[in-house]
């Protein structure tokens, strides 16, 4: 069953603050077969509702990443399920990833506005999101610099503020602050926490920092591929 905090009993109307955007049953996710199989998420369980604000913590190699990219639809389940309920399939998702992902080329209101554009939203309408966005994470003042002009910090900034333009229900964010110092990575998730309460979508951020997953409303634990616990966070030191 999914974890309790993340269960809706039964009977209960669905509002919007409760509503599931995705249901994970049972999910498995192994790479490879045989004797060289690596099995890299065991039958989880959780259910992601539209006001969370959800940690998934962890070591590397602990399997976080695997269950995101489950969560997100980019990875099929070898077992189980992963449905979304109140989403247009995976569509209503954006995605954080770790590390650089801007393209070099483009500026940065150009690299935010890009998923619209391909999109077929025209130019200008997206140039205009991609700059709300931007402004949402504190990086308006980066919009037209290259990425290579720009610190690692303010990249993740943009990568966020990338995503927050497509205006998801759902914001994913794979490890956002791990090549990050402390007080970066904390300017990182600001961002990330800000934008979700003003466009109103649920965020699901994974992370081995304890002080990052302490400032989300409810924290899980990955060992060895399991999701083993479901803690109320603590306050970071």
């Amino acid at each position: 069953m999914p974890p309790r905090d993340h269960a809706i009993p039964a009977g209960k109307p669905v509002t919007s603050l409760d509503e599931v955007l995705v249901d994970c049953r049972n999910a498995a996710l192994t790479f490879g077969r045989g004797a060289t199989a690596v099995v890299a998420v065991h039958g989880a369980n959780l259910w992601v509702r539209s006001a969370d604000r959800l940690a998934i913590v962890g070591p590397s190699g602990s399997g976080k990443s695997s269950l995101l990219h489950l969560l997100a639809g980019l990875e099929q389940t070898t077992s189980g399920t992963v449905t979304w309920p109140a989403l247009d399939g995976p569509g209503g998702i954006g995605i954080v990833f770790q590390g650089d992902s801007l393209i070099a080329a483009l500026d940065v209101v150009e690299n935010t506005a890009l998923p619209l554009v391909l999109a077929g939203v025209p130019d200008g309408e997206a140039h205009r999101l991609a700059a709300e966005a931007l402004a949402l994470v504190d990086a308006a003042d980066l919009a037209e610099r290259l990425p290579e002009e720009i610190s690692g910090g303010q990249a993740q900034r943009v990568a966020a503020a990338r995503v927050l333009a497509q205006s998801p229900r759902l914001i994913l964010a794979d490890e956002p602050t791990g090549r990050l110092d402390h007080t970066t990575g904390g300017h990182v998730l600001d961002a990330l926490l800000t934008a979700a309460d003003q466009t109103g979508a649920a965020l699901v951020v994974t992370t081995h920092d304890p002080a990052i997953a302490a400032r989300l409303t409810t924290r899980l634990a990955m060992r060895g591929g399991r999701l083993l616990t479901v803690d109320e966070p603590q306050e970071a030191s």
